[in-house]
């Protein structure tokens, strides 16, 4: 759902702002400071209630601060001056005080219903998805606590064959939001939904957690769980087997699991991971940077945790590929962080996931097919695995099936905030068939939801020279040196992990013709 204002469209789940329908660029932590202020309103929002919000509590200076309010102004036409919509109050903060045409719905309404798309079509086995579990504690900045348990259970449940789980990301995109569940299930293709609550007080923790079906409205199951923390781990088993029961009692019988295959030793690991989580998503240099540093501290603390472990390694690559990091620089951390992963499960998906994007930039290419093939036999519904196995199947050759992949990861989370990766690898698969007009569609599909996503401004350079449009290229290649300074004919040559000689060249030569040397 949008805000909207003036004549402002700021989208919340694309991060988008537009201004008389033309896209606004704003960085991510002013886009999350103006939504914070637009969400905040009706009060005075002080410096710290930014601080915690934006930046995490982490320490923030004046200058900088300022900064942010500034350019958040000058993202609506506002000015430190005349305040027209951010009003400074002195000596108590800041507060929005434009007035709101669309909003997002207040707790407790049920949004209205948008224009019908059709329904997306059921899979021919049990469809389910995990809503994000509420946070009910005083403190917000436990959001993360709460999205770490939905996120537990639904990689267990992903686990077992038999179900068809939404991906977290497209689950997520219902986060604060009240929606009929009969929405869920259209938009999803679901007809199963998990929600709950998640309230931490001190050592204890409440879980609430229910089981409906979305179609009948019909409570399946329903169940609350008071436990001190270091239990966590065995609630999540608890509610992931009491779902699998209520929806198919026999299929029990056939296979026993745990929710997680190895718990982390320390409690404070797992809290570490779930925090970096919430930022690697996000697909910013800023953000990659302060997840690396939290799993810095969970692996620290625990080197035996293979999630906090592969994600490390995978924070390393994407820096990499993106180009925020030279390979060489980062390919042995990310090496041993993988490879730790690994030792400490194998049958983690996320381990294997790791190996395959390490794999790829060592150019061991059949290796890194075969862990990404392993992730996603591991947990089929891992859809970043799912387009990363399409991206690797396109750089060795096989453009075709990795178009194909790429498309299953949409199909799995088919309302992802984490799309502009889908849409990226699969505007290169096409680049790779020479149709040059949808790549360019699906890449800057890519670039507009995520601004400073690099592989897709790379494609949409590379299109628009194929093309021969030149005010396109020339437009796309500045957007490009913005988000990646350091781009040019050589980076390619040298950081592009393509396997085959002639797939180089057809690359490179896109980018010659769009005006890259």
């Amino acid at each position: 759902m949008s805000l909207c204002f003036e004549d402002i469209a700021i989208d919340v789940e694309r991060r988008e702002l537009t201004r008389a329908g033309e896209a606004v660029h704003v960085e991510p932590q002013v886009f999350d400071l103006l939504v914070y202020l637009v969400r905040n309103r009706d009060r005075v929002v002080s410096k710290d209630d930014l601080i915690d919000a934006v930046w995490g509590g982490r320490i923030v200076s004046e200058s900088t601060l300022t900064s942010r309010i500034n350019a958040a102004r000058r993202a609506v036409g506002d000015s430190g001056e005349a305040q027209r919509l951010i009003r400074t109050i002195a000596r108590k903060g800041f507060r929005f005080v434009g007035e709101v045409q669309g909003a997002m719905a207040p707790e407790g309404a049920v949004a209205a219903p948008e224009e019908a798309a059709a329904p997306l079509p059921r899979p021919d086995k049990p469809a389910i998805a995990v809503l994000p579990f509420n946070n009910m504690s005083d403190d917000p900045q436990q959001e993360y606590f709460s999205d770490g348990i939905s996120e537990d259970i639904i990689t267990a449940l992903s686990k077992l064959r038999w179900f068809f789980v939404i991906a977290r990301n497209s689950s997520f995109t219902y986060k604060n939001r009240a929606v009929h569940l009969k929405q869920v299930a259209d938009e999803l293709g679901v007809c199963y939904v998990v929600e709950g609550s998640v309230r931490k007080e001190g050592n204890r923790v409440r879980i609430t957690a229910q089981l409906v079906n979305a179609d009948t409205g019909a409570h399946l199951w329903a169940e609350r769980y008071d436990r001190d923390l270091a239990d966590v781990f065995a609630v999540q088993d608890e509610i992931t087997q009491a779902i699998v029961a209520a929806i198919e009692p026999h299929l029990l019988a056939a296979e026993d699991f745990r929710a997680r295959a190895k718990a982390p030793e320390s409690f404070d690991a797992w809290d570490l991971t779930m925090r970096a989580m919430s930022h690697y998503w996000r697909i910013t240099r800023t953000d990659n940077v302060v997840a690396q540093a939290l799993l810095e501290k969970a692996v620290a603390i625990d080197p035996g945790y293979g999630h906090a472990q592969a994600l490390l390694s995978c924070t390393h690559m994407a820096a990499a590929h993106l180009g925020w990091s030279e390979v060489g620089a980062v390919i042995d951390a990310a090496d041993r962080a993988a490879a730790a992963a690994l030792r400490a499960d194998s049958e983690d998906p996320w381990a294997q996931h790791a190996v395959g994007h390490v794999r790829l930039f060592q150019h061991r290419f059949d290796d890194s097919l075969a862990a990404f093939e392993t992730a996603v036999r591991l947990n089929p519904s891992f859809s970043v695995a799912q387009a990363y196995h399409g991206l690797v199947l396109t750089y060795a050759g096989r453009w075709q099936d990795g178009a194909e992949a790429a498309r299953r990861a949409f199909r799995l989370s088919p309302r992802d905030p984490f799309s502009a990766l889908y849409h990226g690898i699969l505007s290169y698969a096409l680049y790779c068939g020479s149709d040059y007009e949808e790549a360019m569609r699906h890449a800057r599909e890519a670039a507009r939801q995520r601004g400073d996503f690099t592989g897709g401004l790379r494609v949409a350079l590379a299109a628009a020279g194929m093309l021969g449009r030149e005010d396109v290229a020339r437009e796309t290649l500045a957007e490009l040196r913005r988000a990646q300074p350091n781009i040019s004919l050589a980076w390619l040559k040298a950081n592009m992990p393509i396997r085959q000689e002639d797939e180089m060249a057809h690359y490179i030569e896109g980018f010659r013709r769009a005006g890259l040397r």
